[in-house]
């Protein structure tokens, strides 16, 4: 894997700890577990062409932050956030412009604020397994975070297995896409992105082979909403993040399950920088969700699924 993207050319070697005080979790008053960082503090910035179009199909101005301006955001706001890149050098033939070890390195100077999740090539093979392992046993990545859609796989290819049965070992959750995307919406072809990979139902099979891993289905799964509720549902360590949407979209059969069988299996998301929390939660407090399920979407399943309450 000499080369790889996801591994600098010098590298730095382990994260030695935070430099900051670990998260308050009676500070803060919601975990935001699905931001993207698409800067380098190097300046470097990722596909800013498709971010722009991006930027346009979401109605809002997408800037690519760094990690320091992240955390700076978020700490204003008394939120706690996941963040991470997503490495789709294999399909695309870029870089993802800012890599695994600073979204850590810099995540553990922010640890009061910032969750840091790895995302992995899963077309490199044995190179992916071991840098999964890397970046949790050296660097303390809390999740991994897959978009079949931008790198261009089939989620249920036994081809990935060797790397999901490495972070189920790892115990670390698996973040995936899962319904339409804005990714190369409106560009010719769709920018080459293709859809049938974020059917939630290709998640099925790998949370029926890896029955410990715990498995984050993103986003409502439009068009296949009652597929992802079924999923959910039906293996017991499936959530759902409601990001990527404002909440005043969310569909009917969503929201009630949001309110009764699945309420330990909701999660707070924005998908910023194209969504914004402010926006999502201004939103989402005109939704019919009860009292009692709010502060299981907004922190406190995010606090056991992610293991804070054990840090």
């Amino acid at each position: 894997d000499v080369g790889h993207p996801s591994r600098p050319a010098s590298s730095p070697g382990a994260v030695r700890g935070s430099l900051m005080s670990p998260i308050d979790l009676e500070r803060i008053t919601a975990i935001d577990i699905h931001t993207h960082v698409h800067a380098s503090v190097s300046g470097e910035e990722h596909d800013p062409e498709r971010l722009k179009a991006m930027g346009e199909y979401f109605r809002t101005d997408v800037v690519a932050g760094t990690l320091p301006e992240l955390a700076a955001y978020y700490r204003e706001r008394n939120i706690a956030c996941v963040t991470f890149m997503v490495d789709a050098t294999s399909a695309t033939g870029k870089s993802p412009g800012v890599s695994n070890e600073e979204v850590a390195e810099l995540a553990a100077e922010h640890a009061d604020t910032v969750i840091p999740f790895g995302s992995v090539d899963p077309h490199a093979g044995r190179a992916a397994v071991n840098d999964a392992r890397r970046l949790v046993e050296e660097y303390h990545v809390r999740g991994f975070k897959f978009h079949p859609n931008v790198q261009a796989f089939d989620p249920s290819d036994r081809a990935f297995y060797p790397l999901y049965a490495a972070i189920e070992e790892l115990g670390v959750p698996a973040l995936f896409h899962s319904g339409h995307t804005g990714v190369g919406a409106g560009e010719r072809g769709g920018g080459g992105v293709r859809l049938k990979y974020s059917n939630p139902m290709l998640i099925d099979d790998v949370a029926t082979d890896f029955p410990d891993l715990t498995i984050v289905l993103a986003h409502p799964s439009f068009p296949w909403q009652d597929e992802a509720l079924s999923v959910c549902l039906h293996k017991p360590r499936v959530y759902i993040d409601l990001s990527g949407w404002s909440p005043k979209y969310f569909p009917a059969n969503l929201i009630q399950y949001a309110n009764t069988l699945l309420r330990h299996k909701m999660l707070f998301g924005s998908d910023y920088p194209v969504i914004t929390p402010d926006r999502w939660i201004a939103d989402f407090e005109r939704l019919e969700i009860r009292d009692e399920v709010r502060p299981l979407i907004m922190k406190e399943n995010a606090v056991k699924l992610l293991g804070l309450d054990k840090d």
